[in-house]
């Protein structure tokens, strides 16, 4: 099984494989339950229990429903740092807030709900708790605007942010220069046409 802390996407993670573990809890979390005691499936009070869930500080019913969102993603959450709980429950929290949309890259996403230019550029050079502190509110954002956002990207921006081995930082500044490159990007090509 691979390693919570370690994301698998070594290519462009934009188009990660749907086998990935950020794209197999987007569907644990995504899957209604289509009767009541459905295994397979995500309940409506579970679902509003992680799009209310404080990453920081979940109450016992909203551990309830990470764990078994997670278990169904086919993760091994019981060895588990505290940091690697909270980075994976900030994931959760943002698909059941926001939805995924892993068709579009982030930085066209973001511009496309308008996100504020210096929104991008606090979130972007913001490190360890101080970026983390930057995401429910950009994903109520999202959220308010009906944008999805795409997890393969934020969800790697998270794993990987903060962490001390030298391939997790790489893997940061890669995925914050495609996200800037994406968004700018879109904001000339919209403002030409």
């Amino acid at each position: 099984m691979t390693s919570p802390d370690a994301p698998t996407a070594e290519q462009d993670s934009s188009t990660q494989p749907p086998t990935s573990p950020i794209s197999r809890l987007a569907k644990a979390i995504g899957q209604a339950a289509r009767f009541p005691g459905d295994v397979f499936g995500m309940g409506t009070g579970e679902k509003a229990a992680l799009a209310r869930m404080d990453p920081d500080a979940p109450r016992p019913h909203q551990i309830a429903a990470l764990s078994r969102a997670l278990i169904q993603a086919g993760l091994e959450p019981e060895q588990w740092r505290p940091e690697t709980w909270k980075r994976w429950a900030l994931i959760a929290h943002g698909m059941a807030l926001a939805g995924h949309g892993g068709r579009e890259p982030l930085g066209v996403q973001l511009s496309v709900a308008g996100v504020a230019e210096s929104r991008i550029t606090k979130l972007l050079t913001a490190r360890a708790d101080a970026f983390f502190q930057l995401i429910p509110p950009l994903l109520r954002l999202l959220a308010s605007k009906d944008v999805s956002p795409n997890w393969n990207e934020l969800g790697n921006l998270i794993l990987n942010e903060g962490r001390s081995e030298t391939e997790a930082q790489e893997k940061a500044e890669e995925i914050r220069m495609k996200i800037a490159g994406r968004y700018f990007s879109e904001k000339a090509r919209a403002a030409h046409n």
